[in-house]
Parts: structure tokens; C-alpha cells; sequence
């Protein structure tokens, strides 16, 4: 009898070990970074460091919330936690005690002896930052993986599919001869546009537009492309609207691309077809790409008279 009371207990301790570890099989604690880098854990992480605001609002998004110890100085979307940044000694983002840090390509790339001094405290750090719209699942992913938040990945996922299907269906009643041509601005003092694929023009083209400045050349792996004033005003009768992303990589303002020295000849410049929208809703690569489509697609699209009375009532 008391061999069988051992075997039972015994036989309890495993199925909620089971339960305990469900979602996280050993099979799956072993993704590859941004960088290349194969990254293996055994257990989700539980005192994260985010130093890109686009991986905050993820974890916001997979639930997450006390797990998120600090967060990028320029990030406020956690008022009251400490801020880093990559710019500062090691020792202060070392000193929060973190598990794991979340950075992107462009700290890496700029700042390995950071990511390296962090590595050898024995701290996992992940660079991540999908490029194209093929990347966004496989990133959520990611930081479900990393977080033991796999299910709230796939549910972010379809939530995404679903609010994409819908603006899809309203943009394929658009005949493609009254589709709207556009450039897409991303840094105006640089003369730069999106690379061809970036989630930026995904945005623009689930929209409904279409991105004139499809030949322009990307920069490195980012969604970054080159185009020069010159590439732009060899097009400035295709140009029906030209369209800015607004922030700290380009504060620009409507009245800087209005007065810019020979873009008056641009069709959208002549027509006053030239709008802003916020780069948070379309570079950054979180479910409020969805508010950034919607947006893209209400200034090339603005309802009719009667289609706004209809949707008032």
C-alpha cells in the first residue's frame, strides 16, 4: 500500500511539472537573432530590458508588464520605470539585474563592445528588428518564445490576419487605374524613402497605394532605402501624393516639403497632397500597423460625402 501511495505522489509531481513546462519545450529554446547570433535558453525570461520601444509595446501586447524592468530613455510607455539607453556604462543597466535584454541590429552594429561586456555578466541579449512583412510573425514569435508567451504570439498573430482581411476586401474595390501613386518619405533632410519591402511600404500598399519609388536602392539590412532629390523630381508628375512619416527620425512638417527648393514642380506638392502620419504606426513592426494602414488608406481614399453621412448613421 505504500508503495502504491509513493507511486502516486510520484506519478502528481510529474503532471504538474508537465503542466508547469507546457508551451515550452526544450525542443523550441533555441531561436536565431537578427544578428545571426543562435541564442539558447531553458526557462522564459521574467526580468527583461527593452531598449527598443517597438519590443515594449510587444510585450505589452503578449501580457507582459512587471517583467519589463527598464525600458529605452526615449521610451514612455511604462511611466514610472527606470530608463537606459545603450549610450550608458554597462554597469547601470547591469545593476537593474536583468535577465535578458532586448536590442536591435543598429546597437549591435554600433555598439559591440555594450553587447559584448553585457554577455560576459552573464546576461542573454537578443537583437531583433524584422525588415519585411514576411519577418513580423516569426519576430512575435520570438518574443513569445523568449517570454513563455507562445499562445498570446499566435493570438497577436491572427488578430493581425483578421484586421488585415478587412482593409484588403475595402482596397480590392479600388480599381488599380484609381489606385493613388505615392512617395514615401522617411527622412526629408536625407532624401531617403522605404526600401522596396520594408514593412513601411507593406503599410502603404495594403493601403492601397502605389510606391513610385519602387527602383530605389535599400541601405544595408534596414528599411531604409536611397533615393535623392533628383530620382524624386525625375517623377514629379507620378507623384499624386506625396506622403512623410512624422517623429524623432524625421520631424519634419508639411510646410518643410511645401518649401523645399524644386519640389513645387511634384503633382502632389501643386495639389496640396502632401500628409504626415506617425512613424510608431508605420515603421514599427507592432499590431498598430493595422491603425497606420487604416490611416494611409483614409487620406488616398477619403470617404464621399454620402458614405460619411451612412457611416454616421
Amino acid at each position: 500500500m505504500k508503495k502504491n501511495n509513493n507511486f502516486l505522489i510520484l506519478l502528481s509531481v510529474f503532471c504538474l511539472l508537465g503542466m508547469l513546462t507546457a508551451g515550452f519545450h526544450a525542443d523550441a529554446a533555441t531561436l536565431k537573432d537578427s544578428d545571426g547570433r543562435t541564442i539558447s535558453f531553458n526557462h522564459p525570461f521574467t526580468r527583461i530590458v527593452s531598449l527598443y520601444p517597438a519590443h515594449t509595446r510587444n510585450l505589452l501586447d503578449l501580457g507582459l508588464n512587471k517583467e519589463i524592468i527598464a525600458t529605452d530613455r526615449n521610451d514612455r510607455q511604462l511611466p514610472g520605470r527606470p530608463h537606459v539607453s545603450f549610450r550608458d556604462d554597462p554597469e547601470r543597466i547591469l545593476a537593474l539585474k536583468p535577465d535578458l535584454i532586448l536590442i536591435r541590429p543598429m546597437i549591435s552594429r554600433h555598439h559591440p563592445n555594450l553587447v559584448h561586456r553585457l554577455e560576459q555578466s552573464g546576461v542573454t541579449v537578443v537583437s531583433l528588428q524584422p525588415t519585411s512583412a514576411d519577418e513580423l510573425f516569426p519576430y512575435w514569435r520570438a518574443l513569445g518564445l523568449l517570454t513563455g508567451r507562445e499562445k498570446q504570439a499566435e493570438m497577436m498573430i491572427r488578430r493581425f490576419r483578421q484586421g488585415l482581411a478587412e482593409i484588403r476586401k475595402k482596397v480590392s474595390a479600388i480599381p488599380l487605374k484609381r489606385r493613388k501613386r505615392v512617395y514615401f518619405e522617411s527622412i526629408h533632410r536625407r532624401m531617403k524613402t522605404f526600401a522596396p519591402g520594408s514593412i513601411a511600404i507593406f503599410v502603404l500598399e495594403s493601403a492601397g497605394g502605389i510606391n513610385v519609388a519602387s527602383d530605389a536602392l535599400q541601405l544595408r539590412n534596414t528599411n531604409i532605402a536611397s533615393y535623392g532629390k533628383e530620382h524624386i523630381l525625375s517623377k514629379a508628375n507620378q507623384i499624386d501624393v506625396f506622403l512623410a512619416q512624422r517623429g524623432r527620425m524625421n520631424p519634419v512638417t508639411v510646410e518643410d516639403i511645401l518649401r523645399e527648393p524644386g519640389f513645387q514642380v511634384i503633382k502632389a506638392v501643386r495639389q496640396g497632397q502632401v500628409f504626415l502620419v506617425d512613424e510608431k504606426i508605420v515603421s514599427r513592426p507592432t499590431l498598430d500597423l493595422l491603425k497606420g494602414i487604416r490611416k494611409i488608406n483614409s487620406i488616398l481614399y477619403p470617404p464621399r460625402p454620402g458614405e460619411n453621412i451612412a457611416h454616421a448613421r
